[in-house]
């Protein structure tokens, strides 16, 4: 009977071996082969040897590694609020049973299945400095006219904007599929109890939805710390390098540069950091939740 027993649990194991095949194929050996390429001096050529984390030194004492770092910050810092504050608003105001709501729904989200080279050519188009649809505004109220991809500061902010209106349509589903998961009868006592709509938000809706703020805000993370298709395309870095993010540097060094060590490693960088902010955010949301506790 016993032996009978173990013998099931070990069949009911291979259950999971497909997954844990895919898993360990596309997840665990890239990752343990880049930490290995990222240890050794290596080309596209082949050819490797083991230089031990020199390749590390050589990718934090880079100062185009630095900005690189430091425009990714700046626009992860920016563009994950704005998603997440901005994805929540429209789901709030969206989350209706009416045409026009489910119009608009698909509308907001139709953004999402468009590729990156089909975003930056609509956002190229808007931009652009003598025709686009932001100069011909400028023009119309006489004001002098900015170039948006071509001038510091202004470069990074336009990758942001297209990037914010490619994504938003992603947050604002997830918000509207928890905001219809709260049961009704918390809005119709509120109701009784004449509550005004700040307090149901805060007190109700927020409250409630709280796990998929968190989700969302971890996702959006993730995603806009692999920044790369939109500044390729609409700015290629520049000016000065003032909107090259990390992945781009990765590439250049990679692919261009062809120094597959030097790429590795800072690839292992990027996915420290992140690591560490996943984390972190991970940390602050159940910390919170045990203060409230």
């Amino acid at each position: 009977m016993a032996e009978s027993y173990r013998r099931s649990r070990w069949t009911n194991g291979l259950f999971v071996v497909p997954y844990l095949s895919v898993f360990v194929t596309l997840l665990v050996f890239p990752l343990a082969w880049g930490i290995w390429l990222s240890l050794n001096k290596v080309d596209l050529f082949g050819g490797e040897r083991f230089i031990g984390l020199k390749n590390y030194a050589r990718v934090l004492s880079d100062p185009v590694f630095g900005q690189a770092v430091k425009n990714t910050v700046i626009f992860v810092g920016v563009s994950v609020p704005t998603l997440v504050v901005l994805g929540l608003f429209l789901a709030l105001a969206l989350n209706k049973t009416t045409k026009g709501s489910s119009f608009l729904r698909g509308l907001f989200f139709a953004s999402s299945i468009l590729s990156v080279t089909i975003v930056t050519l609509i956002w190229r188009i808007v931009f652009i400095p003598s025709d686009g649809l932001i100069a011909l505004i400028f023009e119309f109220f006489g004001w002098q006219p900015i170039g948006f991809l071509s001038t510091k500061g202004w470069a990074l902010f336009s990758v942001g904007v297209a990037t914010v209106w490619w994504c938003i349509g992603l947050p604002m589903m997830l918000f509207l599929a928890a905001l219809q998961q709260i049961p009704k009868d918390l809005y119709e006592a509120a109701a009784l109890d004449n509550a005004s709509r700040w307090r149901v938000l805060t007190r109700i809706t927020l409250p409630s939805i709280k796990s998929t703020i968190m989700l969302v805000a971890v996702i959006q993370v993730v995603m806009q710390f692999q920044l790369f298709g939109q500044a390729q395309l609409m700015t290629n870095g520049g000016p000065a390098g003032s909107s090259r993010p990390i992945v781009m540097y990765i590439y250049e060094v990679g692919f261009l540069r062809w120094d597959i060590g030097m790429g590795a490693a800072a690839s292992q960088v990027l996915f420290l950091i992140i690591l560490c902010a996943a984390m972190l955010q991970y940390w602050i949301s159940t910390r919170k939740e045990e203060v409230d506790a």
